[in-house]
């Protein structure tokens, strides 16, 4: 699982996409290609876009929902939870607790 969420988060585009997620979840499909398009410039096809989303999805940073005819895709950020969790930072003083 640790491999799909490093190879998903090594695409800068991806990670574009995910900062939109977490900016405003629950986007369809229209709406992530709309804001990549007119906020980062980024001239994507639907189908390059909806690739990037799968990519994303099996490695479980996004979920989806459908509501109708309509397909929700929301951040999820437990896979980077776990992530974190694996390599604890040691709790160390830090410059202004540390004494000469």
């Amino acid at each position: 699982m640790a491999d799909d969420l490093f190879k998903a988060l090594a695409d800068s585009t991806r990670r574009t996409i995910l900062d939109e997620l977490a900016e405003k979840s629950g986007q369809t499909l229209f709406e992530i290609c709309s804001r990549l398009s007119m906020k980062h410039q980024l001239g994507m096809s639907r189908q390059a876009v909806s690739q990037h989303l799968a990519l994303l999805e099996a490695a479980g940073l996004v979920e989806t929902r459908r509501e109708g005819r309509y397909k929700f895709h929301d951040l999820n950020t437990a896979p980077l939870r776990r992530i974190a969790e694996r390599w604890p930072l040691p709790d160390t003083p830090g410059p202004e607790e540390s004494t000469p």
